[in-house]
């Protein structure tokens, strides 16, 4: 019988010493891949599952990260010993990797279709063929009209957009093994559904073997053969998906299962009662983006409507749930509602007040108000500051709002709120792993006590235990302070629980709004109905 033995990782241990001791990220671990095989490492942020799928690719810097001990095992050779230059024949040709921040992996001065064909073209594929193959990856991922979007730059993509252009790079040279982390976090459900059926296919045909790191359990069930659940460093179950999912043996992985939103039924968010005015009233707003011509063209300005005739509203104490598919125009319009971009047409009322016609001094008053935690933490998280300079920062720009005796207690309790330590407060972002910088982000933005937060996709990278925990808090605000919020989020379930109404966008415009009950219940547009379908979210009565 044929050997089908892929990738053996075998008691491997990574430590990383630190001014307070050695900090164990990786204990014993031991797992193994096939031949056509998908094997899912599951558990919270911080757990080491990415430090230890990391090592594979040699990505795990040494010094400071010693590996103390193991072999990583593939088709027989330890690549532990391996020289940097076998290293770098195996890296991208026979194992790839899709990281889990998109931003930080792209190159922000070439075109992503460059850059595509850049994986190709060290790897000896001539150039012509490299950028065809590269247009033809992007097709295959869903961005619409790849050979234009080929030139098109990473910030000029959506973070879900920028994430797809991560799995076409990855996917470029058809590997033997391919490790991916976090590579669906950052989409819509639709987009999700494809890009899952596409590397599934792709490993149908190539007999590839993949390595899925995720806390998403719904991507788990969908395309793993297997799955470890790995806690503070270790592998606390293993086996089967259907076993593992079904009859967990081991107390943390019947937490993380319990975490789900909609395992035990969905709860029924009632709006608050709407007052004379809204806290935010939204009519008519429109945001066009005019793109560049062709050289020496003769042709009209090319115009795209991120977002079209978008009117809503939102009383005090309520959340407003936006969803849609990656470049609906979610985020455009979440950054118009910030001041962030300004619409083409259309206003903005917020307290009665038009944002649009407001002085420098109101604005900054207004700031206070509202706050924003972003879709990236990477990019919002200024990395030269630790956290304790970053979560207090507001109270140094909007003096008087606490004094500043107080910042480091205050500080600590923000931590303690989203799920980090105190003694995290002396750290820098480098040092957390994606789902801790976003509880970061979510600290600072707390620090204010704003009444209004939006939040763009604040919890996309949260594993499903600590996603739980923030949507807890956000709703234990909402109910003591009457904070409003704006949710945009790609998790239709999450949605559901937590929102109070629900707009769907498709292409710029809404096409669908209502209380949660009624857009869940009883969808009337095609779009949204597709939506549900593909989130596995189907339409019926909410349970109490």
């Amino acid at each position: 019988m044929p050997d089908t033995r892929l990738l053996k990782v075998q008691n491997l241990s990574i430590q990383f010493p630190t001014r307070k001791g050695i900090v164990h990220a990786v204990n014993d671990v031991s797992w193994t891949v096939d031949r056509g095989e998908t094997l899912a490492i599951l558990g919270e942020s911080g757990s080491g599952k990415s430090v230890s799928a990391s090592a594979v690719m040699n990505l795990v810097d040494t010094p400071p990260a010693v590996i103390s001990s193991g072999q990583i095992l593939f088709r027989g050779q330890d690549l532990l010993k391996a020289s940097a230059e076998d290293r770098r024949l195996v890296n991208g040709k026979s194992i790839s990797m899709i990281f889990q921040d998109p931003l930080a992996a792209l190159n922000p001065v070439y075109p992503i279709g460059w850059q595509i064909a850049e994986t190709m073209r060290v790897h000896g594929i001539d150039a012509d063929t490299a950028r065809r193959r590269a247009i033809d990856l992007l097709g295959r991922v869903g961005i619409s009209d790849p050979e234009r979007r080929a030139r098109d730059y990473p910030h000029q993509f959506s973070g879900g957009q920028r994430q797809r252009i991560m799995i076409a790079s990855a996917i470029a040279l058809q590997p033997d093994l391919l490790i991916a982390d976090e590579p669906t976090s950052a989409l819509d459900v639709t987009v999700q559904a494809q890009v899952l059926d596409l590397m599934k296919e792709l490993q149908r045909d190539s007999g590839m073997g993949m390595v899925i790191i995720t806390h998403d359990l719904g991507v788990v069930e969908k395309v793993a053969d297997k799955v470890v659940v790995m806690q503070g460093g270790r592998i606390v179950e293993a086996g089967p998906v259907a076993k593992v999912l079904s009859q967990p043996s081991h107390p943390y992985t019947q937490r993380l299962l319990d975490a789900v939103p909609g395992r035990h039924g969905f709860s029924v968010n009632e709006a608050a009662e709407a007052g004379p005015t809204p806290l935010l009233e939204v009519r008519n707003v429109s945001k066009v983006y005019f793109g560049r011509p062709k050289l020496f063209s003769s042709a009209p300005q090319p115009q795209v409507k991120a977002v079209d005739d978008a009117s809503f509203k939102l009383s005090r104490g309520a959340t407003l749930g936006i969803v849609g598919e990656s470049g609906s125009g979610k985020s455009t319009l979440a950054r118009m509602l910030l001041g962030l971009d300004t619409p083409t047409a259309g206003s903005i009322d917020f307290d009665g007040k038009d944002l649009l016609k407001l002085s420098a001094a109101e604005t900054f008053k207004v700031r206070r108000r509202v706050q924003f935690v972003f879709q990236d933490p990477t990019a919002s998280l200024n990395p030269r500051m630790t956290i304790q300079q970053i979560v207090s920062e507001p109270w140094a720009i909007h003096a008087g709002v606490l004094p500043r005796q107080q910042w480091r207690e205050r500080v600590a309790e923000l931590l303690e709120k989203v799920g980090l330590l105190p003694d995290h407060a002396e750290r820098y972002p480098h040092q957390f792993s994606g789902g801790q910088r976003q509880r970061i982000a979510i600290a600072r933005s707390l620090a204010l006590q704003p009444e209004l937060i939006v939040c763009d996709e604040a919890v996309s990278a949260l594993d499903v235990s600590i996603q739980a925990q923030i949507i807890d808090l956000l709703k234990e605000l909402r109910r003591d302070m009457g904070l409003s919020y704006i949710f945009i989020a790609h998790d239709l379930a999450l949605v559901r629980d937590f929102a109070t109404s629900v707009i769907v966008m498709y292409q710029g415009k809404i096409v669908e709004q209502g209380p949660t009950e009624q857009v869940y219940g009883k969808p009337q547009h095609d779009y949204t109905r597709r939506l549900l379908a593909a989130s596995e979210v189907q339409p019926g009565a909410l349970a109490a």
